[in-house]
């Protein structure tokens, strides 16, 4: 345990549960902290008083939108609510935990979660992203899981504009930064451009760590007389209010003007914080370990308390410090990275102080666990926190916010794409294919991908720029998972309940073309203010959408973040709830990757297309148009495709499988041809016929429920039996061909591999400066 003689250095003086009560009178800072004035009144009458200084900022926090989910918990509900027995079969830990935890089988488990750090990563992009991502990373070894996996999911302004560059460099850097340095590969996510965003960029980090059944531990504190430890580094300044201030609220037209201090990371001391947690529980002396995320302290003993028999009572001066001028309020609102908290059995004790010593992590007992129902934190001697957990991390206010149909909705899904002129010579379509294949949100994120280290570890079977990642789980048998990540804002925006739909329906198929099957989901739900009756609305319907979709698809939502306030002044971003699928599959080696390698092959398009270009990438590219209602979603048909490209993997059928999305045919087709460079000779005239499009449609359609994969000859008997019996919609649309060197649309037009390899790779590069390693 480490000595910490700065503490005693700058004492302060303390508000305590005495003084509280015998001033009823003084005034204090409650809407600086972020808490409404009802709210400050409902905090008074839990306790009987006013607030101790020390209680006014753990409620501050605790309160806030970003930890206490009061203006979405009554939303959120239906996720626990919209469940089948199925849904539940392999599901080991579900929502309300650090992170869900799914059963893999052969005695393996996968948890995985996906938070936001938007807010953070605009005031200070490097730290922002960076802490962003040690924060999702300690949700995974909190239960009891060794982390093998990040991936990202981000949304920043136009490219072109002059404050895009700054934010980009600085999240790119710090996701880097700190994913590579803790030694975890980055193995895929997405990333869009719009002036949505401009001022609200959307940082989610998604984390994934495999543990053993027997592994498994939850967070509370059970065990009257069991050790509140504290480990990992020390406590400062940084981040102070950052739940409640600044992920809690949304800019002014100027920018943030509550600018508390962005949480500052170190990875190398989360890397060491890691494998000292792994031989903690290994050797069995922890109860339990919350994290120290978003509130700090004041979350960790909170929710370990109402978790566990009820009372906990803390020393809060042992808390070891990197600012000894920082008061009792400070440290306990202080968001300080790298840091855990542990419940320890008085016996456990010694080996628990040990380990941490043998890893060199600093160390303080604080106070024990306790039957009282009171959760007390004395600061030198003097009682300054006395609160029942329950009213802090628990019972905290639920709000029904107004909900108001949006006046201009019916207006905007009026304007329909259909009706906007669409080529019909070929070299029109040609140059509107390179169009749509050199913007920003279709091209190439090599840029971006080449500064992650997606192979270390020795696990990766697929990464970016395949459909979905894949992590080898089991060495032996090959069992593994694969994770998707999915949104469409502009889906969204055009009706909210339906574009949800589509980002569950894309990450789930994205998982299926890798050969996994689809198991489990987490969301991070990213909004505008929640004071805003029309973002009520949207977020209402996109919560119904993606409850009633996971339903109907039988996977389980096992977690997630909401993060609202993304708005400056009266502009909110476009709704973007990003969803995130996990997939296991059997045995790596049948990983399905999104491209051809071979010549020769046959390809085949599943599903149909229909003139679905409303909110599609063509209609805002061309013609800079954002109009009509998205396209249509059958997810019991996406459910069939799944279970199709299931077996083919199985069978060995298939050589590659895309899916067909943002983009539609022509993007799949050049992603598809340039993932290894072999050419494909492809006709439309049987697709035209057979859906009744024009080739413009046929390529730029985004249609949903459709897939292309290639196939060897000698198993195209086979596969199309395996269609045909599963009642899908097949048809043979070219053939793999290296002698073309490029994308030959038959009868229409020819793009040399180099021409498309040029277009795709160019805008990035051009905005944000060389490609590393090209």
């Amino acid at each position: 345990m480490t000595e910490n003689p700065a503490n005693t250095s700058v004492r302060g003086v303390a508000d305590t549960v005495q003084n509280a009560a015998a001033t009823p009178e003084k005034e204090q800072p409650y809407g600086a902290l972020g808490l409404k004035p009802d709210e400050y009144e409902q905090i008074k009458k839990i306790l009987g008083r006013r607030p101790t200084s020390g209680e006014l900022a753990m409620y501050s926090v605790m309160w806030s939108e970003h930890c206490s989910y009061k203006s979405s918990k009554n939303y959120l509900r239906q996720f626990g609510q919209k469940v089948s027995p199925a849904m539940k079969k392999n599901l080991m830990v579900g929502m309300g935990e650090n992170a869900g935890v799914v059963d893999v089988g052969e005695g393996w488990a996968v948890t995985f979660k996906i938070e936001s750090h938007n807010h953070p990563s605009y005031i200070e992009p490097f730290q922002g992203a960076a802490t962003g991502v040690g924060g999702i990373v300690r949700d995974i070894i909190s239960m009891g899981a060794r982390p093998v996996a990040v991936m990202d999911a981000l949304r920043f302004g136009a490219i072109d504009h002059p404050d895009t560059a700054r934010v980009v460099h600085g999240v790119v850097s710090g996701i880097s930064f700190y994913g590579n340095c803790l030694g975890l590969p980055n193995i895929g996510g997405e990333t869009y451009f719009d002036s949505v965003y401009q001022a609200n960029p959307l940082v989610n980090a998604l984390a994934v760590g495999v543990l053993r059944h027997e592994d498994l531990h939850l967070a509370n504190a059970k065990g009257v007389g069991n050790k509140v430890v504290l480990f990992g580094a020390r406590t400062g300044g940084d981040g102070i209010g950052g739940a409640s201030i600044l992920a809690s609220d949304s800019f002014d037209e100027g920018g943030p003007t509550k600018r508390p201090a962005v949480q500052v990371g170190d990875p190398f001391a989360e890397k060491v914080l890691i494998e000292c947690c792994l031989e903690l529980y290994k050797n069995e002396l922890v109860e339990g370990i919350q994290d120290l995320g978003a509130a700090g302290i004041s979350c960790a003993t909170s929710e370990l308390a109402a978790n566990g028999d009820g009372g906990m009572v803390i020393a809060l001066e042992n808390v070891l410090l990197r600012d000894p001028t920082l008061t009792a309020e400070e440290i306990l609102m202080s968001e300080s990275q790298e840091r855990m908290m542990a419940i320890v059995t008085p016996e456990k004790l010694e080996g628990f102080l040990a380990v941490v010593a043998k890893w060199d992590v600093e160390t303080s007992v604080l106070g024990e666990v306790t039957d009282t129902g009171r959760l007390v934190i004395n600061w030198h001697g003097e009682e300054i926190v006395n609160v029942d957990p329950n009213t802090v991390a628990v019972d905290g206010p639920v709000y029904d916010r107004p909900v108001a149909y949006p006046t201009w909705l019916d207006a905007l899904q009026a304007d329909t794409a259909s009706v906007l002129p669409r080529p019909t010579d070929a070299a029109a379509v040609r140059a509107q294919l390179l169009q749509l294949v050199g913007s920003p949100n279709l091209a190439d994120k090599s840029w971006i991908t080449s500064q992650y280290d997606k192979y270390v570890l020795g696990n990766t079977a697929l990464s970016f720029p395949d459909d979905g990642g894949m992590v080898r789980v089991d060495e032996e048998s090959g069992l593994g998972f694969a994770v998707a990540t999915d949104a469409n804002g502009r889906y969204c925006q055009l009706d909210p309940k339906q574009g949800a739909r589509l980002a569950l329906a894309e990450a789930y198929r994205n998982v299926a073309t890798t050969g996994a099957v689809p198991v489990a989901i987490s969301d991070c739900l990213n909004f505008g203010s929640p004071e805003n009756p029309e973002v009520m609305w949207q977020f209402a319907q996109a919560v119904e959408g993606l409850a009633d979709g996971c339903l109907e698809l039988e996977v389980p939502v096992t977690g997630g973040n909401v993060s609202f306030y993304n708005q400056t002044g009266d502009s909110p971003i476009h709704p973007t709830p990003v969803v995130a699928v996990l997939g296991v599959i059997d045995d790596v080696a049948r990983r399905i990757p999104s491209g051809w390698q071979d010549d020769g092959h046959n390809i085949y398009m599943l599903g149909t297309t229909k003139l679905e270009l409303d909110g599609s990438a063509w209609a805002g590219v061309i013609h800079d148009h954002l109009g009509g209602r998205p396209p249509a979603v059958d997810l019991a048909a996406e459910r069939r495709l799944a279970g199709l490209l299931h077996a083919a993997s199985v069978e060995g059928l298939i050589d590659s499988a895309h899916d067909l999305a943002d983009g539609g045919l022509g993007q799949a087709l050049t992603e598809a041809v340039l993932r290894f460079g072999v050419g494909a000779r492809v006709w439309l005239g049987d697709l035209a016929e057979r859906d009744g499009v024009d080739t413009a449609t046929a390529l730029f359609s985004e249609s949903t429920g459709r897939v292309i994969v290639s196939v060897p000859r000698e198993d195209d008997v086979k596969f199309r039996g395996l269609c045909e019996g599963r009642e899908y919609e097949v048809l043979r649309i070219g053939v793999t061909d290296a002698g073309t060197d490029g994308l030959d649309i038959q009868g229409e037009f020819h793009v040399p591999l180099e021409e498309l390899r040029t277009a795709h790779r160019s805008p990035l590069a051009d905005a944000f400066g060389p490609v590393v390693g090209y």
